[in-house]
């Protein structure tokens, strides 16, 4: 029986122009008014995430987020927060002098800092509702407060480069681009799929109590990890191939179709 739905947000959950199809959320609804939680798993910050279950007029849901860094129940329990270590962050942060123009963000636990609100951030406050607070990351280090993730924002050549440079000298730590434009720096423990193990095993669900959805190659280890996976009809063939099913796409509702297709939820008015 399944007892809970995991969804990606961006690409997954939401259409490319960051609103959701009506159709997904008369879908969330359905979850929750049936007794079973849903859960978003994301990149994300859990503040860029509740503006989401706001707009759904909902409580708020457990949230995996930082990529499987901070996990959160409904009732913003924490029950889960790995930070990159003092040192790492510390020396990553330094290395990153060597390049310019390019836009770092300390993301700690709900809170998300900037060395100034440029443009580039404040596009991203724009996109996900959430708020950045200016200031100095040595600051920060010194109280003692350290990242789930630092995500740099640059042009796509300089993200591949930093990708390749970073990802060598820190061994320790997982870098990649999850755009072409945005670099994304964690702790190399953290996963989608560690992130979902430590909120099932805190409701007591199984890995096949649980149906996730995900469109791109940091939704792998989640895909691989629940056995009643499905892959968006926009994901990259690769991901597809890893999925048990394959859903319509994001834009055309395709978490929605899935769980009326798999008898979750009764169809609903568009």
């Amino acid at each position: 029986m399944i007892k809970i739905i995991l969804s990606d947000i961006d690409g997954t959950f939401l259409k490319d122009d960051k609103t959701f199809p009506t159709l997904h959320g008369a879908a969330i609804k359905s979850v929750v008014a049936k007794g079973l939680k849903f859960a978003f798993v994301s990149a994300r910050m859990p503040e860029a995430i509740y503006p989401i279950t706001d707009a759904l007029k909902m409580n708020h849901t457990p949230v995996v987020s930082y990529g499987g860094g901070f996990v959160l129940t409904e009732d913003e329990e924490i029950i889960f927060d790995k930070k990159i270590s003092a040192e790492d962050a510390q020396n990553v942060l330094a290395e990153m002098n060597r390049w310019n123009d390019i836009t770092k963000n300390f993301y700690a636990g709900r809170r998300w800092f900037v060395e100034e609100i440029d443009p580039r951030v404040q596009f991203e406050m724009d996109i996900t509702g959430a708020t950045a607070e200016v200031k100095n990351f040595s600051e920060l280090l010194n109280e003692k407060i350290f990242p789930n993730k630092i995500m740099i924002i640059c042009e796509p050549p300089t993200c591949r480069e930093m990708e390749i440079d970073l990802g060598k000298k820190f061994p320790a730590l997982n870098v990649v681009r999850s755009a072409p434009y945005l670099l994304e720096i964690m702790d190399k423990s953290v996963s989608k799929a560690a992130g979902i193990e430590v909120l099932l095993k805190h409701y007591e669900f199984a890995l096949d109590e649980a149906i996730a959805f995900g469109d791109n190659y940091n939704d792998i280890e989640m895909l691989e990890l629940i056995p009643q996976s499905v892959a968006m009809a926009n994901a990259p063939d690769a991901v597809k191939k890893l999925a048990a099913h394959v859903t319509d796409s994001n834009a055309d509702a395709g978490i929605y179709t899935y769980l009326v297709k798999a008898g979750v939820i009764d169809t609903c008015a568009s």
